[in-house]
């Protein structure tokens, strides 16, 4: 029996999960290793080759049993498909359908994989889950609670996408990458001698959407949305008709590319309105907003934030954060006023708040305010 315990590990045939599961052994843990089948190219569709790429395919499975025959710890293999497209899948389309634009990742760390994770973790008598995100996590003795905190690789960290992972979840969770950058990480899997996955190229894209075409994914999901919501409307701020779209749920706010409109001036998607089909366009400082509220939150270095609190707050993965206060106004609602404008803060997206390094907690973007509305409130504060 191991000192350090039993971890299960979530291997995903990548360079971070395959070192995440070698570095603990040598570590000390006794290690069991698992890879999650979430979907597959029958139901997503997408294929642009012949040749299935990404992770939940034969070749990423096999490269992660080569490096658990290889350091002589077991693993399994689980098909949680049901799981993941009753949740995340039909969310994500949901989503779309609602006008929002959803994270998915975040969704399905915090719904999906972890609540797998800790069943067959408890199935195989393992003490704690581990993963290959570029995170860290302590135990703070003086505020009883677990922390989540940055990775150190600023240019890998994942903290963004665990906001949702709740204290009891926390608790049995390792992020071992949390200390390293990328190109460490790399020359690790080189030194365990991992040379199948050592220079593997990490995976941008939607997972269960291997052809990054969101719009290609929702007309498979949803027969005939094509034609239903064809034909509607955009209008400029003033209630100009300026053009016919393809729908709604094809547009993101802040696109600006690909919308077909000859306006003289650049333009961009600055509200969607799912009941009327018309989308709102607009020059790009329209896009400029300073408050939101966000709501099914998650708060992690304190129980809550009852009291206005300044913060740094994220509205999307690779935002680099701005200064903000931050206060809740109820059990499941938070406002948020940006010190400076925000470019497209978009509901359906993730809010994740940090103080330092340390996540504060999350929440769902759900509605947007104005500048005017923040002025209000640094007058009303004052």
């Amino acid at each position: 029996m191991s000192k350090q315990g039993k971890v299960l590990v979530a291997m995903s045939g990548g360079v971070d999960s395959s070192v995440t599961a070698v570095l603990l052994k040598e570590q000390g843990y006794e290690v069991v290793g698992i890879t999650m089948k979430t979907w597959d190219y029958a139901t997503s569709g997408g294929r642009t080759s012949g040749k299935e790429v990404g992770c939940c395919t034969l070749e990423s499975m096999n490269d992660a049993r080569a490096v658990a025959l290889k350091y002589d710890f077991p693993h399994f293999i689980v098909d949680i498909r049901e799981e993941f497209g009753d949740w995340v899948i039909e969310r994500f389309t949901s989503e779309y359908l609602a006008g929002r634009t959803p994270n998915p990742c975040v969704l399905c760390n915090t719904h999906i994989k972890w609540a797998a994770l800790l069943r067959r973790a408890d199935d195989l008598g393992c003490d704690f889950i581990a993963t290959g995100h570029y995170a860290r996590l302590v135990h703070d003795e003086a505020l009883g609670r677990y922390l989540l905190r940055k990775g150190l690789d600023r240019n890998k960290d994942q903290s963004y996408a665990l906001w949702g992972l709740p204290q009891h979840h926390l608790a049995r969770s390792i992020f071992p990458l949390g200390e390293f950058t990328k190109p460490h990480i790399r020359q690790m899997a080189a030194d365990f001698g991992l040379t199948r996955v050592a220079e593997k190229p990490d995976s941008y894209e939607i997972c269960f959407v291997p052809d990054n075409d969101y719009r290609r994914f929702l007309k498979d999901r949803v027969p005939g949305l094509g034609e239903e919501v064809a034909g509607g409307t955009f209008m400029l701020e003033d209630g100009t008709v300026v053009g016919e779209h393809e729908g709604y749920p094809f547009y993101t706010i802040g696109q600006r590319h690909g919308l077909g409109l000859a306006l003289g001036a650049p333009v961009y998607v600055t509200h969607i309105d799912p009941a009327t089909n018309i989308i709102t366009v607009g020059p790009r400082e329209a896009l400029l907003k300073q408050t939101l509220t966000a709501r099914q939150l998650n708060l992690i270095k304190y129980p809550s934030l009852d009291e206005e609190r300044p913060a740094v707050g994220k509205i999307r993965y690779k935002d680099e954060g701005a200064p903000c206060l931050v206060w809740q106004t109820g059990d499941d609602e938070l406002h948020v006023a940006f010190a400076t404008p925000r470019r497209a803060i978009t509901p359906g997206q993730s809010l994740v708040l940090y103080e330092g390094d340390d996540v504060l907690g999350g929440g769902w973007i759900h509605t947007v305010g104005s500048a005017v509305e923040a002025a209000q409130h640094a007058v009303e504060a004052a």
